[in-house]
């Protein structure tokens, strides 16, 4: 099944996409602001053939919710309401971090690291979702 992650955020979602056989997730893009946002993720998942969205879910450190959990889930709504296909949630604690570590090498300027962040960190929320998934 081909999965788009989102890691939704007020100023950059970053999206990033998988193969069919779920084996390897990668970055895709970065979508600045929020204007159009839904119809643009709308347009790749299409364009991209997406048979479901994984969005990454803000947790708190003690598993609970708090604002930025009720923002995405409003936003899942929204993208529920505009597609459809599923919309599965993923834990995202820690994803921006694994994400800098990953780009961290990377021989990027600072403004291109920020700029790719988002999508990497989309891609590693989508990686954690593929391994707890359960086999086909």
């Amino acid at each position: 099944m081909k999965y788009l992650a989102i890691d939704y955020g007020d100023k950059h979602t970053g999206l990033a996409i998988c193969d069919a056989a779920e084996t390897i997730a990668s970055p895709l893009t970065v979508i600045d602001g929020q204007k159009d946002l839904l119809d643009k993720i709308a347009r790749i998942a299409t364009a991209e053939n997406v048979e479901a969205i994984v969005l990454g879910m803000p947790l708190n450190m003690d598993d609970s919710t708090g604002h930025r959990a009720k923002v995405v889930l409003k936003f899942a709504e929204q993208l529920k309401n505009r597609l459809p296909i599923p919309v599965h949630f993923q834990d995202e604690r820690l994803s921006t971090f694994g994400a800098e570590e990953k780009i961290g090498p990377a021989d990027f300027t600072r403004k291109k690291k920020k700029k790719r962040l988002d999508a990497v960190a989309a891609a590693q929320i989508l990686e954690a979702f593929l391994e707890q998934k359960p086999s086909k």
